[in-house]
């Protein structure tokens, strides 16, 4: 089994197919062997943590929403989240996906400092300058289409940057848009709090 961790850049589909010649997709930031494909998506405006395999065990092992493996965002906001703000988000909120409502699972929020070292997006975040910004760390146990941004805009506060940091103990290895890094199985499922079966 083969194991690649990357960190998706901004505009970056989560496939390897080209729908139009334009596109930029996961074949363009590496010369991966066949068969292989990404674990769980991130959307063409996030940024981040994906790992990439032929391991189709760990799929199920990471998507089955009854492991609630923990993922971590950071996430750029519009504005200053009131403390009652963190409170929904930490609650759960409800939320529209496929024209139905979703109650989102608990989760864990808190405002932070700016990450450093972290290279501007390209393109630049939209910058107004009379509505200050903030990020937020926001951990989850799903992943449902577009749920952080989702999430974020139900309490009043737009997404204007999302970058997944982590997995479990798995962690971005990386800052660098596009970077690949190779990783043993043993390793990477023992970030993932994983049997190896």
């Amino acid at each position: 089994m083969t194991y690649f961790i990357i960190n998706k850049p901004y505009g970056c589909l989560s496939q390897f197919t080209k729908e139009i010649p334009e596109h930029l997709t996961l074949s363009d930031l590496y010369a991966f062997p066949p068969d292989v494909y990404p674990i769980g998506r991130l959307d063409k405006d996030s940024e981040g943590l994906l790992i990439i395999t032929d391991d189709k065990k760990l799929n199920t092992k990471l998507l089955d929403p009854k492991n609630a493996h923990d993922r971590t965002y950071w996430v750029q906001v519009e504005g200053i989240p009131t403390a009652e703000a963190i409170r929904q988000l930490e609650k759960g909120v409800d939320i529209k996906i496929n024209k139905k409502i979703h109650h989102t699972r608990p989760a864990k929020a808190k405002i932070i400092s700016p990450p450093t070292d972290l290279p501007e997006r390209d393109p630049p975040v939209r910058f107004r300058k009379n509505i200050p910004t903030t990020w937020l760390s926001l951990s989850l146990t799903e992943g449902k289409n577009r749920q952080v941004r989702r999430m974020c805009a139900k309490v009043g506060f737009p997404v204007l940057r999302l970058l997944r940091y982590q997995i479990e103990d798995l962690q971005l290895p990386s800052y660098k848009p596009g970077s690949v890094q190779k990783m043993p199985k043993k390793a990477l499922y023992r970030l993932l709090k994983l049997p190896l079966v």
